[in-house]
């Protein structure tokens, strides 16, 4: 079939790449437009457009993907199916209706719970112990499309949001194939979601990462790895006057109700913060402007003051 393929981060691109190796037939590529990014603000191409720019197909970045001007762009290369992944536009019914199949979308969660732009972080931090890729199709309600394929994986106990999306980004290829083909033959079949089991996941924003040192440290560690590498967990240690980013931790020791959360401690080469229940050992930290370190190399340089506690900024 001729595909149209709109997609914009790095998610997208395992699909993009496979969909343009596979018997189909890419006919264009739709992004966002390219955006300042980093300290420099320079105009960086989406990695949907770098890799489709690599690929050689053509592709498309238009403000609102609706306009007349995208749509006659669309309209010219005769797409039978249109794929979404991660595209980050409202698609209008004129674009869905654009390709004789419509469009189909891979997003990242069991249908129909998460739906939504942050479906891994909400997954992690609900404590949920699997996840997947479902293929719908596209319709005017966010997310709530028929589903005619899903592949499930299990959440690591100590994976981070950007460890799994890793898995999901390839898993979303393989899932995609696999849906075009069924497409393609005339085998796809279609079922309702239902209503009953909808749970929303909204886009991240930094309120997600603030954490609360009062509640269980189990709590705040799928806080922590749901967070993680964006928007980042980050705390300041109020005497020494400095901020770190908690990269990876894990649960520490019980301290008995013994320490006001919040505290820090440092043990045997161990950098412990002090939750409501028990401690979190902080194995990988950031500090502002430096690459990420073990919490040993971390306290070889630098002394944490005795009763430092830390704070959410």
């Amino acid at each position: 079939m001729r595909l149209l393929y709109f997609g914009t981060p790095d998610f997208a691109v395992p699909a993009l790449r496979a969909l343009a190796s596979s018997s189909h037939t890419l006919v264009g590529v739709v992004s966002q437009p390219d955006r300042p990014r980093g300290r420099g603000r320079t105009l960086d191409g989406t990695p949907v457009k770098i890799a489709a720019t690599e690929i050689g197909v053509d592709v498309l970045q238009p403000e609102k993907v609706g306009d007349e001007s995208a749509l006659a762009w669309m309209r010219a290369r005769e797409p039978e199916l249109g794929v979404v992944v991660a595209f980050g536009q409202f698609i209008p019914k004129s674009v869905r209706e654009l390709p004789r199949l419509g469009l189909i979308n891979a997003h990242a969660s069991l249908l129909p719970r998460w739906r939504g732009a942050a479906p891994i972080e909400w997954a992690i931090d609900a404590g949920d112990p699997r996840t997947g890729i479902s293929v719908m199709r596209v319709v005017k309600e966010m997310d709530a499309g028929d589903v005619c394929l899903v592949r499930e994986t299990a959440i690591g106990a100590d994976e981070t949001a950007g460890e799994v999306s890793a898995r999901l980004a390839e898993l979303a290829a393989q899932a995609l194939l696999d849906a075009v083909d069924q497409l393609a033959n005339g085998r796809a079949v279609f079922a309702p979601q239902g209503s009953v089991r909808v749970t929303l996941a909204p886009k991240l924003d930094r309120g997600f990462a603030q954490l609360d040192f009062t509640q269980p440290a189990e709590r705040l560690l799928r806080r922590i790895r749901a967070a993680t590498p964006r928007p980042g967990v980050d705390i300041e240690l109020v005497r020494a006057a400095k901020r770190m980013r908690i990269v990876r931790a894990k649960l520490g020791p019980d301290h008995f109700g013994h320490a006001r959360p919040g505290a820090l401690r440092v043990e045997a080469g161990r950098l412990l913060l002090a939750a409501g229940d028990a401690y979190l050992e902080l194995e990988q930290i950031q500090l502002a402007g430096k690459r990420p370190m073990r919490a040993d190399e971390l306290l070889r340089g630098f002394r944490v003051p005795d009763a430092e506690e830390a704070r959410t900024p």
